[in-house]
């Protein structure tokens, strides 16, 4: 069967049979770009965010998970991890980072991915965890099973990366990486943003649409 209309990137796409080993992804950014994309929740369509603050790039192709969510569930794990009061999760899909040698020239793709790692980012108190992983079959990055393995200097870059990309200079820095994991805990993260989801979906059927309120969030 074919689709007549466009499925939404969060909702209407699986996140892969053989997750969380090998995912599906939605990339909304890539490293050439210099404004900030994001799914808009309510249509699914791309909107720009905001431009890209100084020189802060993101550092591979950027997006998320399809049917997750960072709620209840990824804040008892950052909590659990971190020995941590962490209240709440972003309210956002899982995001992750995919790394490839290979030029992507634009978002609003899907591909398949594999995790390897991850951090536990803490965005003014909230669960948003950053799954870092591989693009499925990329020849340069595909022998990297875990993020134990990867140059620290990509590693580093990529910590720098979530520890600014929210900042201005006259501004307090409201990110913070509580840890690094690996690969299994990135499994075990990508589990509970799916239970996270589920949740959400029997919140969201079990409540009438005028009662539902909608939590303003912060740009990702």
């Amino acid at each position: 069967m074919y689709r007549i209309n466009k499925a939404h990137p969060w909702h209407g796409i699986a996140h892969g049979a053989n997750a969380p080993e090998e995912v599906t992804v939605f990339i909304e950014i890539v490293p050439r770009d210099t404004v900030k994309y994001e799914i808009d929740k309510e249509t699914g369509y791309l909107k720009i965010d905001r431009p890209q603050q100084y020189s802060n790039v993101v550092p591979a192709n950027y997006g998320f998970i399809p049917q997750t969510f960072c709620g209840a569930n990824i804040a008892r794990l950052a909590s659990r991890n971190s020995n941590r009061i962490v209240a709440e999760g972003d309210g956002d899909p899982l995001d992750i980072l995919v790394l490839s040698e290979h030029h992507i020239p634009r978002g609003d793709i899907m591909l398949r991915a594999e995790p390897i790692g991850g951090f536990c980012l803490l965005d003014a108190g909230e669960a948003d965890d950053k799954i870092i992983a591989t693009l499925v079959g990329d020849k340069i990055y595909e022998h990297y099973k875990d993020i134990s393995e990867l140059p620290e200097s990509i590693v580093r870059r990529l910590q720098h990366y979530f520890l600014t990309y929210k900042n201005l200079p006259s501004e307090p820095h409201i990110c913070e990486i509580a840890y690094i994991y690996g690969r299994e805990q990135a499994h075990e993260v990508i589990l509970e943003s799916i239970k996270d989801y589920a949740d959400l979906l029997a919140v969201l059927k079990t409540t009438p649409t005028r009662k539902r309120v909608k939590k303003r969030q912060p740009p990702r």
